[in-house]
């Protein structure tokens, strides 16, 4: 008798809710009335009414299912889940029933069609294949908006049609989703996030309780499972998402979004505060994970994603909501779009209201892993927050399926540009001619390879042998970093990626004096058992203006570099081998402004100007430069260098200032068991990178330099020396 009455009461609350509005975003009187206070708002609502009102032109289109990810068929059902999303908050807004009529009349057709559907007909076979569409998670995603419009137009709907849309669309469809998608529904993943979330809000909507509680719980209830879980095991406790920024930016929706619904039907859970309230760390932390407002591209990464998302116009105003925050109020206008709830509402008063500040872009580790053990992300920034410098090493995790094998990787961003870039995914979303929008062949047999990252490569085999399962076992282990502007420093090690090699880098973000811009430097350690050679690769964007060593161009026949595990698809451009830090050097521009990268040549070490694009016959692959060092060695050993922007092209004016570096030389020296990098400039100055790594931060280090003594505490330290 107590589980009936407790279940009486649930539903009360979730029955009294959906009598107010719909189920994620109650929408009062008195939005409507204040739209005209907030622009934003009023856009957004405009844009929707256009939206929709010219699919009403079109009438109810509902295809059989039939085309994978950019065909005919999978584009419509996706338009369908929009429609029915916005159509039912405009009904909810405007209270002109021609939008509740259309929404209830697709809806009606997919009542008569879903009962037919068996396996989609496109479907792959190494992924769950969903019904509407050719794998589950779209079948999930079609959910989370569809249930949504139908909780603002139900109470409208006469019972029949009710129970019609209920018994022969949600039902079957949450049923679908759950018991008969067990094996994606049960998974730690972004697939289940999706599913959990759209069988919980129909659950909510249809007063559902088993429907909610294996949402929350797994199908088990257990909890082992679940949407619950999944924010326990996905984000590390600074909200980092295993799976890289792209696919934190995609599971935010659905986190967000029911994380709302369950508060407002089921408030004492508090939802919000669960974990340290880690939906709220994810939000920020999915925002500072971007440079300009693009997502930095780890792992399976399509390049062109921003914040300007359907994920991030819910994500941010559910976010200001709860915390009234005023830097999410300065990314909303950036987008220039929120949502028709009153959340969004809320964000476009407040903004036309002049609240907004600056989003606090700034320098931070994340840890990665449900504990923080796993590795992290380092982010080092200077200048303005969207578009200044900013440094990430990619110190983290495996990341699951999507995570490519780069273990210490690092990126590089400077005047609204990408410098030093990650490939991201090989994949056209949603265009049918590239394999029907899914993951190329390419993005294994290149995107994922080491080689294809600014990583070690030993013995031209990518980390871990390209086995994702032993990759998951290990991480790297982030030893040091400091965020003290003008120092910024990170320090991780990777052990296990190859057999009997160890491998510590450390990346650095410096001001030097006399120099314009930060310097970049990057001391990679290597302690290694028996003979091996050693690739270190940075792939850049621009377009070389000198290369300081002799090439031998390959001007008639362009050879390949390998034949497997990435090297087949690299064209060797020349290859040359600098003597000294003097010549071992190469100046791109890109935009207005010059880049050269300097490092200290090893003995006997060749360096390859390389492009991707080799054995590509269906052209899946983007052509992008890259610049390799080579070394063979029968020990250990020590990359270093350094990247320095400088100059400007004034292309209207014809001017060319600083087009060469700066830097007249680059030394690197061993003290003991420190590693010490001397940097001097044309101009005289003199600075030096010295890193003792030891853990010991009140431990006191001491060496000579150029006959100067420096003196150092902990780990690493950037000492600034007199002119010479």
């Amino acid at each position: 008798m107590k589980g009936k009455i407790l279940a009486v009461a649930l539903w009360g609350a979730a029955s009294s809710a959906a009598a107010a509005g719909p189920i994620a975003y109650s929408l009062n009187g008195s939005t409507a009335a204040a739209q005209h206070h907030a622009p934003l708002f009023e856009r957004e609502l405009e844009r929707s009414r256009a939206f929709v009102d010219q699919m009403m032109e079109a009438g109810v289109v509902v295809p059989v299912p039939k085309d994978p990810g950019g065909g005919y068929t999978h584009e419509q059902h996706k338009q369908n889940f929009k429609i029915i999303y916005q159509g039912g908050q405009l009904y909810k807004l405007t209270g002109e029933q021609k939008y509740a009529d259309y929404v209830r009349d697709i809806l009606l057709a997919y009542a008569e069609l879903y009962p037919t559907l068996g396996e989609h007909p496109a479907r792959k076979n190494s992924q769950g294949s969903g019904r509407i569409f050719w794998q589950v998670l779209n079948d999930a995603m079609w959910m989370v908006d569809s249930i949504q419009g139908y909780e603002a137009i139900r109470n409208s709907l006469s019972e029949a049609d009710r129970k019609n849309i209920d018994d022969n669309l949600f039902r079957k469809a949450a049923a679908f989703l759950s018991t008969g998608s067990a094996v994606t529904f049960s998974k730690i993943h972004n697939h289940a996030t999706w599913a959990t979330a759209g069988v919980g809000m129909t659950g909510y909507v249809l007063r559902d309780k088993e429907l909610v509680d294996i949402a929350l719980l797994g199908l088990d209830k257990s909890g082992k499972t679940g949407f619950l879980r999944q924010s326990e095991l996905l984000f590390s406790p600074d909200g980092y998402y295993t799976e890289g920024p792209y696919y934190q930016r995609f599971a935010l929706k659905p986190f967000i979004v029911f994380a709302g619904v369950i508060e407002r039907n089921d408030p004492s859970r508090k939802i919000f505060e669960y974990r340290d309230g880690i939906l709220l760390k994810a939000l920020r932390t999915t925002i500072q994970l971007t440079y300009d407002g693009y997502f930095f591209p780890f792992n399976d990464a399509i390049r062109d994603k921003s914040l300007k998302t359907d994920e991030l116009y819910h994500g941010v105003a559910v976010g200001y909501n709860k915390t009234r925050d005023p830097g999410l109020l300065s990314i909303a206008q950036w987008q220039g779009r929120t949502v028709l709830t009153d959340n969004g509402m809320t964000v476009a008063k407040d903004l036309a209201a002049g609240k907004a500040k600056s989003f606090p872009f700034r320098s931070l580790l994340l840890s990665d892993g449900p504990e923080g053990q796993q590795g992290a992300v380092a982010i080092m920034r200077k200048g303005n927050g969207m578009t200044g410098q900013a440094l990430v090493a990619k110190n983290s995790s495996q990341g699951m399926g999507h995570g490519h094998f780069d273990k210490l990787n690092w990126q590089y961003y400077d005047n609204g540009n990408e410098i030093v870039s990650d490939y991201g995914a090989a994949r056209f979303l949603n265009i049918e001619a590239k394999q029907g929008g899914r993951y190329l062949p390419e993005n294994e047999s290149w995107a994922k390879q080491s080689i294809a990252h600014n990583s070690l490569v030993v013995d031209q085999k990518s980390h871990f042998n390209g086995d994702r399962k032993a990759a998951d076992k290990l991480a790297p282990e982030q030893l040091y970093f400091s965020e003290e502007m003008g120092s910024q420093i990170s320090s991780a090690k990777m052990t296990g990626a190859y057999p009997g090699v160890e491998f510590t880098r450390t990346l650095a973000l410096l001001d030097v004096e006399g120099l314009g811009q930060p310097l970049v430097v990057d001391v990679m350690r290597v302690d290694a058992e028996g003979a091996h050679v050693y690739d270190l690769p940075l792939h850049y964007n621009g377009h070389i203006m000198r290369v300081g060593f002799d090439v031998k161009s390959n001007v008639a026949d362009r050879p390949v570099l390998g034949e497997d595990n990435g090297y087949q698809h690299i064209w060797i451009d020349g290859t040359g081998k600098p003597t000294s830090a003097n010549d071992a050097f190469v100046t791109w521009i890109k935009d207005d402004r010059f880049y050269t990268v300097r490092w200290v040549p090893q003995a006997g070490s060749e360096t390859i100007l390389a492009e991707s694009g080799a054995n590509d016959p269906n052209f899946n692959l983007r052509r992008e430069q890259m610049l390799i060092q080579r070394v063979a060695s029968d020990k250990g050993m020590v990359f270093s260098g350094i990247l320095e922007a400088h100059g400007r092209y004034d292309g209207a004016a014809e001017r060319t200032t600083a087009s060469d570096s700066q830097i007249k030389t680059v030394r690197h020296m061993r003290h003991d068991d420190a590693d010490l990098l001397l940097i001097k400039t044309l101009a005289g100055a003199q600075s030096v990178l010295a890193i003792s790594y030891d853990q010991d931060k009140n431990k006191r280090h001491t060496a000579t330099v150029d006959g100067q003594e420096i003196s150092w505490k902990g780990f690493a330290a950037h000492i600034r020396l007199g002119g010479e």
